[in-house]
């Protein structure tokens, strides 16, 4: 069972989202995410979004890297995009740090309409990168090598 832990600096719509989408594509792997300065909740933005996709995180809560820092992590992803952003060091037992950044949807103005629009993008860029992710890192490592090294 790989374990991994996604950061961003509020904990309330990349990470929650990509925790989510993540830890629906396998079993094989335990998915967490925090913050370095956790939002109050998730944006409700972010909770419309991915309902809409058949995954609910209303019941989800920002929390605060430091409740992981002791914990081992195969696998410690960031989030964070903007040129605004800077993401989170952390400081932990890790075996592999990456970077898959994504605009931060919160910063997102307009209409509910024109925001949606910006959620479902990011919703949908998250999906697709940590679905890569998923197959190229987790099933390439999990599955048996065959007896002639393919």
């Amino acid at each position: 069972m790989k374990r991994i832990l996604i950061l961003c600096t509020g904990n309330s719509c990349r990470s929650q989202m990509a925790m989510a989408i993540l830890q629906s594509l396998g079993n094989d792997i335990e998915v967490y995410s925090a913050g370095t300065c956790p939002a109050p909740a998730v944006n409700h933005y972010a909770i419309e979004a991915m309902a809409e996709i058949g995954i609910d995180i209303s019941n989800a809560r920002p929390r605060n890297v430091s409740e992981y820092l002791a914990l081992p992590w195969d696998y410690v992803i960031t989030v964070c995009g903007g040129a605004n952003e800077s993401c989170p060091a952390f400081t932990g037992n890790v075996t592999e740090r990456l970077h898959l950044g994504f605009d931060d949807p919160a910063a997102a103005t307009g209409s509910h309409q024109e925001i949606m629009d910006v959620f479902r993008r990011v919703r949908d860029e998250i999906k697709n990168v940590f679905a890569r992710f998923y197959i190229s890192e987790i099933q390439k490592k999990s599955l048996p090598q065959c007896c002639c090294g393919k």
